[in-house]
Formats: structure tokens, C-alpha cells, sequence
């Protein structure tokens, strides 16, 4: 249980660090739009961050949580991270 626990937190910190590169890409995308989709993207991109702060929390409930209650912790970052990803799509698809 302990090895299968890390490897998922790992894998989630891994997940958390690819989205952040990725809202690095969009907010560079931002910078180089015109005047009022500027101000769409980045509501779209500070969406997506709060999304992420969300996902960082539940990481580390995740981490810290007992043995008994990680299972159920687990479904609530499971659940943060496809609101991330939605979001991330949401704001991505306004790039296009």
C-alpha cells in the first residue's frame, strides 16, 4: 500500500508541475493577443490557476492523510485534477 500511495502522490506532483508549464505557454500566448481577448485569456488563465491551487490542496491532504482515510482523500484529488484538466481545456480552447 505504502509504495502503490507514493507512486500516485509522485505521479500527481508530476501532473501538477506539467500544468503549470502548460499555463506558462498560455499566458504567453496572452501577452502577444490583442487588447480584449487579452483580458478573456487571462480570466480564462486565473480560472484555471484557482483550479490548480484547489489541486495543490487536495495533493497535500493527500500526503498527510492516514492510511484509513487516504482512499477517500484520494477521490476528492481525483476530482480536483479532472476540474483542472476541464479548465485547462476551457481556457485552452479559447487560444485557438
Amino acid at each position: 500500500m505504502k509504495e502503490k500511495r507514493k507512486a500516485y502522490e509522485e505521479k500527481l506532483d508530476a501532473k501538477l508541475k506539467e500544468w503549470k508549464a502548460k499555463v506558462a505557454l498560455l499566458k504567453a500566448k496572452a501577452e502577444n493577443a490583442k487588447a480584449d481577448a487579452k483580458i478573456d485569456y487571462y480570466k480564462a488563465i486565473e480560472a484555471l490557476e484557482h483550479k490548480q491551487d484547489e489541486a495543490k490542496t487536495k495533493l497535500q491532504e493527500l500526503k498527510t492523510a492516514s492510511d484509513e482515510a487516504w482512499e477517500t482523500v484520494k477521490l476528492g484529488a481525483e476530482k480536483a485534477w479532472t476540474e483542472v484538466k476541464t479548465a485547462y481545456h476551457d481556457a485552452a480552447s479559447r487560444f485557438k
